[in-house]
């Protein structure tokens, strides 16, 4: 059997290491991009998607129509819009992202609440999303939604590392955020490409730590 991770596409072949799935450790994560054991799939032959959920299913206030939200949204298509070398519309998307982000409310609850948002958006969010683009035919907001989708899923891979873990996640190394895509990467060196989008290493920007108060 062969599992899939559903973040970067690495395989782990049970028959090539000699050692079921199933009895990897539960802290084992993806050797390319750090993802926990459960973002891994059994790897099935290609079907056909299923149909995805009306936009119109989705209520206000809730996963994309929050302003914190519409701001990432916003953000991830100003950084499509960059890589296309569209330089005016990602600059565009940059100014109405920083709108959503002054509107949004302040930061409220513990790292559960958070989860329970990254789920939300992965659930529901992205594929009402997905379902409003493909309705007009937006091949470019269906692809940023591929690109979303997976660094939504890293970051909730690596808060639930974090709530395992504590601070021995990071210490000792480095966190690194892809300048193109948002892919979030815990390590000493960043990926030879973005397991996300692609891009090589040098658009990766290491994070500082916030100064001592």
């Amino acid at each position: 059997m062969r599992y899939v991770c559903s973040i970067c596409g690495y395989v782990y072949d049970e028959a090539k290491e000699r050692r079921p799935f199933a009895d990897l450790p539960a802290d084992w994560t993806c050797p390319w991009c750090g993802a926990v054991k459960a973002a891994f799939r059994p790897e099935q032959a290609e079907a056909p998607a299923p149909a995805a959920a009306p936009a119109a299913e989705l209520p206000d206030g809730e996963g994309f129509a929050a302003a914190g939200v519409r701001a990432a949204v916003c953000s991830n298509l100003g950084r499509g819009c960059e890589k296309q070398y569209d330089g005016e519309s990602a600059a565009l998307y940059r100014r109405i992202a920083a709108w959503f982000t002054a509107a949004a409310p302040a930061e409220a609850g513990g790292l559960a609440e958070l989860e329970a948002l990254l789920a939300a958006d992965l659930e529901r969010g992205y594929p009402a999303l997905r379902a409003a683009a493909q309705a007009v035919g937006d091949r470019g907001t269906q692809r940023i939604c591929v690109w979303g989708e997976k660094v939504t899923a890293i970051l909730r891979s690596l808060l639930q590392r974090w709530q395992r873990e504590g601070e021995a996640l990071t210490d000792g190394t480095e966190v690194w955020v892809c300048s193109v895509c948002g892919f979030v990467y815990v390590g000493d060196e960043v990926p030879a490409l973005c397991p996300v989008c692609k891009v090589p290493a040098w658009k990766f920007d290491r994070v500082e730590g916030r100064a001592g108060a």
